[in-house]
């Protein structure tokens, strides 16, 4: 079971690249808090794996001990959701399955953290939703799914929210049931704020009855009606509200892409940002 240190403060500096070479050396200059690796199904090809661990391995040896692996999203164009079949969708549910279990095996030697989605969002997971008798059925397996997960990795694994009915954060009975199972989540905001249609209030309550549960954030803003990937303060979200509920010992990065996946300004504005909502709050409470 991995146990992190508390930080000084709560605003921390997070980062994500995938391990490609120029990406990784443009994030690590800046001394991240915490690391997070995109991976995708080119990293699972050739030496791919070796390479991604090699990489782990260098970034815990010189920067930071908190890493975190992003599981793949998806797997020749199909997201590598929790209601794939075995049946319906068997290359991509053979390679959620087999993916998952060579990464749980490189973060473990590693000591470090997998995340995985417990669910996307989309016309494609309505359809995967469909699939199932109810929208009920399709719940149990996704939790059926995700508590053999959990066990399985030992404290080295994490789910992440998405915008679907089958896994999101928000929705009363769902967030009942993530309680129940005590869950280790990840907390994207902005999934968060479009699953609830843009509703700053619904979203404050699901990150007060969910912020025991959460260890790490993807801070990331939006409008709250599609998929929008904004810097901090460009959309709608109330950042000086969330920074009031937010689990101060879980871990955070910023999930803003730039125009060029070589470059972090955006991620950059959007932690600078924050600290300046934070600083403002310390100031107001003299």
């Amino acid at each position: 079971m991995i146990t992190l240190a508390k930080r000084p403060g709560l605003v921390q500096l997070g980062l994500k690249a995938s391990a490609e070479p120029a990406q990784l050396m443009n994030r690590l200059q800046y001394r991240p808090t915490t690391f997070e690796f995109y991976t995708s199904a080119t990293d699972f090809e050739g030496d791919g794996l070796k390479h991604l661990g090699d990489t782990i391995k260098f970034v815990i040896d010189n920067v930071t001990e908190d890493v975190v692996v992003h599981h793949p999203m998806s797997y020749h164009g199909v997201h590598l959701d929790q209601l794939l079949d075995p049946q319906r969708q068997p290359e991509a549910y053979q390679f959620l399955q087999d993916s998952t279990a060579k990464l749980l095996d490189l973060v473990t030697e590693y000591d470090c953290r997998l995340l995985v989605h417990g669910g996307y969002g989309g016309g494609e997971s309505v359809a995967l939703v469909a699939e199932y008798p109810s929208l009920a059925e399709a719940r149990r397996t996704v939790f059926a799914r995700l508590d053999a997960l959990v066990k399985q990795g030992q404290g080295h694994v994490m789910i992440e929210n998405g915008i679907t009915p089958s896994f999101m954060y928000g929705d009363p009975q769902l967030d009942e049931q993530l309680i129940q199972h005590h869950y280790p989540l990840v907390c994207d905001l902005s999934h968060v704020f479009i699953g609830l249609h843009g509703d700053m209030e619904l979203t404050m309550l699901a990150l007060k009855r969910l912020r025991p549960l959460i260890q790490h954030y993807h801070l990331v803003d939006s409008l709250g009606q599609r998929h929008d990937s904004l810097p901090l303060g460009e959309g709608l979200i109330d950042w000086q509200r969330v920074l009031s509920v937010m689990n101060s010992k879980a871990s955070m990065i910023y999930e803003v892409p730039d125009e060029s996946d070589s470059t972090c300004a955006n991620m950059l504005a959007s932690y600078h940002y924050l600290r300046g909502l934070e600083t403002k709050l310390i100031e107001s409470r003299g």
